[in-house]
């Protein structure tokens, strides 16, 4: 039990400290520092280099060997950049957005108007980009959001999570009555950003994606298509060191469907498609570091 308490603490300690070390830091300084931190992983330490390139070579064939590192590069460098606004996100204010996310207030009148149509809307988000980004932002600029997260082990790292999602209301993954909260929410006309787990391990929908078969979880579109809600298809991006909200499309439960998961299953697919579309024309956004690879078959019964 002692040593317990002594790995929370360190653990938490550890977090603290390197908050404290990045909120120091000019932010612009914050994340050059992270871009180089990138370029040391991948260059010297190999950080998953092999694997990586694989992964990133099945997807694009066509490119040459150099083309596949700055795209892993890249994307280390987000996924580090990522970190740095998370340790600041409380200081990420609504000045900071207008002056870091494009055009932030125009998607979110966007997505206010389906909000407005009374039954909530379903905002699918992979992760690209800084995706909390978009989640942070729509919030700042008062979309009135919620999500879903799963409790981290350390107690004392979940509250500060908990505390950084900041506007955000943050569900239990894994409370027996999230379901029901989660439609509950929809029907009052709120907004659900939900990540679309593209890494399920057990059967559940197969979606063509990267030219292979992906195994996908339907669970978002089951709420849209329960609730008669729209479906929002967007992916967060980084461009000239700003934030960019790119609205894929809306897809619209069909009222008529009188198979449900059937419906959600289609709506699932037709979502991953504009996903696949838009990481191949930025596939450095991708995070292509993930510890269960989205091709992976899902496990046996």
């Amino acid at each position: 039990m002692a040593k317990g308490r002594l790995a929370t603490n360190l653990e938490y300690g550890a977090l603290r400290c390197a908050c404290a070390l990045v909120n120091i830091v000019p932010y612009r300084a914050a994340m050059a520092a992270a871009r180089g931190l990138g370029v040391i992983a991948f260059r010297v330490f190999r950080f998953k280099r092999r694997r990586t390139l694989e992964r990133i070579m099945s997807v694009f064939p066509e490119k040459s060997r150099r083309e596949a590192e700055a795209i892993a590069v890249q994307s280390l460098q987000n996924v580090l950049m990522t970190g740095v606004e998370m340790m600041r996100a409380p200081s990420l204010d609504r000045a900071w957005m207008d002056r870091y996310v494009r055009d932030g207030l125009m998607y979110k009148d966007r997505l206010q108007s389906y909000v407005d149509e009374g039954r909530g809307v379903v905002i699918m988000v992979p992760h690209c980009g800084n995706w909390y980004m978009a989640a942070w932002s729509m919030a700042k600029y008062g979309l009135p959001l919620f999500a879903i997260a799963a409790r981290q082990r350390n107690p004392k790292i979940n509250a500060w999570m908990t505390r950084h999602y900041g506007d955000i209301e943050v569900l239990d993954r894994d409370d027996r009555d999230t379901l029901a909260r989660i439609r509950e929410r929809l029907s009052a006309g709120r907004a659900f950003a939900i990540l679309p787990d593209l890494r399920v391990r057990k059967r559940d929908v197969d979606a063509p994606f990267f030219g292979g078969t992906a195994n996908v979880s339907r669970a978002g579109a089951m709420f849209a298509v329960h609730c008669g809600c729209p479906i929002v298809v967007a992916m967060m991006r980084r461009e000239g060191g700003r934030h960019v909200f790119d609205h894929l499309g809306t897809l619209r439960p069909d009222p008529a469907a009188t198979d449900r998961k059937t419906e959600a299953a289609r709506l699932t697919r037709q979502a991953l498609g504009m996903l696949d579309a838009n990481i191949r024309r930025y596939p450095g956004e991708w995070y292509w570091y993930n510890k269960r690879w989205i091709l992976e078959p899902p496990e046996a019964s």
